[in-house]
């Protein structure tokens, strides 16, 4: 087995990709992650071994069963690659491995604008049109855009179960029981959680916090659902309904949670979904309207020095 320096003796590590030029996510279940001859690889229980091209992804899901050995983990940091402990179906996040050092600048910045009620209601607003092609309702609270924005949402589920002829009561699932809730709703949880896999490790390469949100607050991943639910009703929702409306025809040939991955994968891939999350970030946070702080003189740089300018603003190397 290889030790943790997962590159070749002699040379420094390689740079990590930039987040738009990965794939998405890969989920993994009931298997042994490890580094073996240097290569990051998932040891089945029947001893086969299968190469997983860990610098070339978003992000890693490890469902229940799945276990990752340090250098493993290591190698995965080195390239950039978040890790994420999920639920069965990834219907809940237990814990995340940070895929790089995230600059103090940008999370002052982003802090800033959380606690400045003017700056947070012009973000809120922006992000309201970006969802809806409108601009938001004047003299309106944040609560009450929030609101405005819940009742759109319910809207759109019930819209896409009709044309799926689906039958849709409302969203309901218990995150302790997955099995509980009914298929329209495990599909629904299943697309969501691809999602936001993937905006995390964007929130993250980009070098902001996932837990200071503007619209969601409180929450681990407030920031990750805000930056999520631009995407959310033009992506993965309708995606999830469509699956769900497969299933009770009886036309998957695989369980449904496994179809609404796939297709949420193909769904990424079409409309090139990671380059375009870290540039909508900025805009985001530029909507607030304060300046960013200078970086700090003495700031630590990455690990190792990239001359290419690979990675992103988050990454250590």
């Amino acid at each position: 087995m290889a030790g943790t320096d997962a590159h070749l003796p002699g040379l420094p590590p390689p740079p990590p990709i930039p987040l738009k030029d990965r794939s998405q996510l890969v989920f993994v279940e009931r298997a042994q992650l490890d580094v073996r001859d240097g290569a990051f690889c998932a040891v089945n229980a029947d001893g086969t071994v299968t190469q997983i091209p860990i610098g070339g992804l978003a992000g890693l899901m490890l469902e229940p069963g799945a276990r990752i050995s340090h250098a493993a983990v290591a190698l995965a940091a080195q390239t950039g690659t978040l890790i994420t402990w999920v639920g069965e179906g990834g219907v809940r996040l237990y814990s995340a491995g940070q895929p790089g050092g995230a600059r103090s600048d940008k999370l002052l910045w982003q802090a800033s604008l959380a606690l400045d009620d003017a700056a947070r209601l012009r973000i809120v607003r922006h992000m309201f049109a970006l969802r809806f092609g409108e601009a938001a309702p004047e003299r309106r609270s944040i609560d009450q855009l929030r609101g405005i924005e819940g009742v759109r949402v319910r809207e759109s589920y019930a819209l896409l179960a009709r044309k799926y002829g689906v039958n849709w009561k409302r969203r309901k699932y218990d995150p302790k029981d997955w099995d509980a809730g009914d298929t329209p709703n495990r599909c629904l949880s299943a697309a969501t959680a691809c999602l936001h896999g993937l905006t995390e490790a964007a929130v993250l390469a980009a070098g902001y916090a996932p837990a200071i949100g503007f619209l969601h607050t409180g929450k681990p991943l407030s920031f990750v659902y805000d930056i999520a639910d631009l995407w959310k009703v033009q992506t993965v929702v309708p995606e999830a309904f469509r699956i769900a409306g497969l299933a009770g025809e009886g036309k998957l040939d695989m369980a449904p949670d496994r179809a609404v991955r796939l297709a949420c994968r193909d769904a990424f891939r079409k409309s090139g979904l990671l380059a375009k999350i870290i540039p909508q970030i900025e805009a985001v946070l530029s909507a607030g309207d304060l300046p960013k702080p200078v970086p700090a003189p003495d700031m630590i740089g990455p690990a190792f020095e990239d001359e290419d300018g690979g990675g992103d603003d988050g990454h250590r190397g």
